[in-house]
Protein backbone atom coordinates (compact mmCIF):
# COMPACT_ATOMS: atom_id res chain seq x y z
CA UNK A 1 0.00 0.00 0.00
CA UNK A 2 1.87 2.97 -1.53
CA UNK A 3 -0.72 5.32 0.03
CA UNK A 4 0.57 6.19 3.13
CA UNK A 5 3.76 7.17 1.83
CA UNK A 6 2.15 9.57 -0.80
CA UNK A 7 -0.08 10.96 1.91
CA UNK A 8 3.12 11.35 4.29
CA UNK A 9 4.65 13.15 1.25
CA UNK A 10 1.49 15.11 1.18
CA UNK A 11 1.05 16.03 4.70
CA UNK A 12 5.07 17.41 4.60
CA UNK A 13 4.19 20.08 1.11
CA UNK A 14 1.09 21.19 3.01
CA UNK A 15 3.11 21.93 6.13
CA UNK A 16 6.21 23.79 3.32
CA UNK A 17 3.21 25.73 2.29
CA UNK A 18 1.29 26.58 5.55
CA UNK A 19 4.76 27.59 7.15
CA UNK A 20 5.78 29.61 3.86
CA UNK A 21 2.65 31.64 3.58
CA UNK A 22 2.15 31.81 7.80
CA UNK A 23 -0.81 29.63 7.97
CA UNK A 24 -1.40 28.79 11.71
CA UNK A 25 -4.38 26.48 11.31
CA UNK A 26 -5.63 24.23 8.54
CA UNK A 27 -9.21 23.02 8.44
CA UNK A 28 -9.98 21.01 5.32
CA UNK A 29 -7.44 19.20 2.97
CA UNK A 30 -8.77 18.69 -0.88
CA UNK A 31 -7.30 16.05 -3.05
CA UNK A 32 -8.31 15.15 -6.60
CA UNK A 33 -7.93 11.51 -7.78
CA UNK A 34 -8.29 10.18 -11.29
CA UNK A 35 -10.46 7.42 -12.09
CA UNK A 36 -7.82 5.73 -13.14
CA UNK A 37 -5.20 6.86 -11.12
CA UNK A 38 -2.94 4.19 -9.29
CA UNK A 39 -3.56 5.76 -6.08
CA UNK A 40 -6.82 4.36 -4.29
CA UNK A 41 -9.42 6.75 -2.69
CA UNK A 42 -10.25 4.18 -0.07
CA UNK A 43 -6.47 3.46 0.94
CA UNK A 44 -5.93 7.15 1.16
CA UNK A 45 -8.97 7.84 3.80
CA UNK A 46 -7.96 4.44 6.03
CA UNK A 47 -4.41 5.84 6.21
CA UNK A 48 -4.71 9.47 6.42
CA UNK A 49 -5.12 9.59 10.06
CA UNK A 50 -1.95 7.64 10.60
CA UNK A 51 0.09 9.90 8.11
CA UNK A 52 -0.56 13.22 9.36
CA UNK A 53 -0.65 11.91 13.35
CA UNK A 54 1.26 14.98 14.85
CA UNK A 55 1.58 17.20 12.33
CA UNK A 56 -0.29 20.76 11.93
CA UNK A 57 -2.49 18.35 9.74
CA UNK A 58 -3.55 16.15 12.57
CA UNK A 59 -7.07 17.46 13.02
CA UNK A 60 -7.96 18.29 9.61
CA UNK A 61 -11.02 17.11 7.59
CA UNK A 62 -10.06 15.05 4.10
CA UNK A 63 -11.97 15.54 1.01
CA UNK A 64 -11.36 13.65 -2.37
CA UNK A 65 -12.82 14.48 -5.68
CA UNK A 66 -12.94 12.49 -8.52
CA UNK A 67 -11.84 13.35 -11.66
CA UNK A 68 -13.60 11.19 -14.37
CA UNK A 69 -11.39 8.87 -16.99
CA UNK A 70 -11.53 10.63 -20.36
CA UNK A 71 -9.96 10.33 -23.94
CA UNK A 72 -10.04 11.39 -27.26
CA UNK A 73 -10.38 8.55 -30.11
CA UNK A 74 -6.90 8.90 -32.52
CA UNK A 75 -9.33 7.72 -35.55
CA UNK A 76 -12.71 9.85 -35.17
CA UNK A 77 -11.67 12.76 -32.65
CA UNK A 78 -14.72 12.09 -30.18
CA UNK A 79 -13.94 12.37 -26.88
CA UNK A 80 -15.53 9.72 -24.32
CA UNK A 81 -15.19 8.20 -21.02
CA UNK A 82 -13.03 5.39 -20.88
CA UNK A 83 -14.57 3.60 -17.87
CA UNK A 84 -17.93 3.73 -19.20
CA UNK A 85 -16.82 2.85 -22.82
CA UNK A 86 -14.58 0.28 -21.50
CA UNK A 87 -11.92 2.08 -23.60
CA UNK A 88 -14.00 1.68 -27.04
CA UNK A 89 -14.64 4.35 -28.93
CA UNK A 90 -18.39 4.69 -28.92
CA UNK A 91 -18.94 6.17 -32.18
CA UNK A 92 -16.08 4.14 -34.42
CA UNK A 93 -15.39 1.51 -32.35
CA UNK A 94 -11.37 2.07 -32.39
CA UNK A 95 -9.56 1.27 -29.02
CA UNK A 96 -6.96 3.99 -30.25
CA UNK A 97 -7.06 6.68 -28.19
CA UNK A 98 -5.38 9.47 -25.94
CA UNK A 99 -5.62 9.95 -22.47
CA UNK A 100 -7.00 13.73 -20.99
CA UNK A 101 -7.63 12.71 -17.81
CA UNK A 102 -8.42 10.26 -15.46
CA UNK A 103 -4.74 9.59 -14.02
CA UNK A 104 -4.33 12.58 -11.96
CA UNK A 105 -3.60 13.09 -8.21
CA UNK A 106 -3.21 16.53 -6.98
CA UNK A 107 -4.10 18.51 -4.19
CA UNK A 108 -6.75 21.03 -4.99
CA UNK A 109 -7.68 23.12 -1.86
CA UNK A 110 -6.08 23.59 1.83
CA UNK A 111 -9.07 25.68 3.40
CA UNK A 112 -7.77 27.50 6.48
CA UNK A 113 -9.37 28.90 9.44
Amino acid sequence: MHELSIIIEVAKQVERFAVENEITVIDTLVLQIGELSPVIPKYVKAVYPAAVDGTMLEHTRLEIEMLPASGRCRNCSRIYDLIQQKGTCPECGSTNREMLSGDEFMIKEIVCC
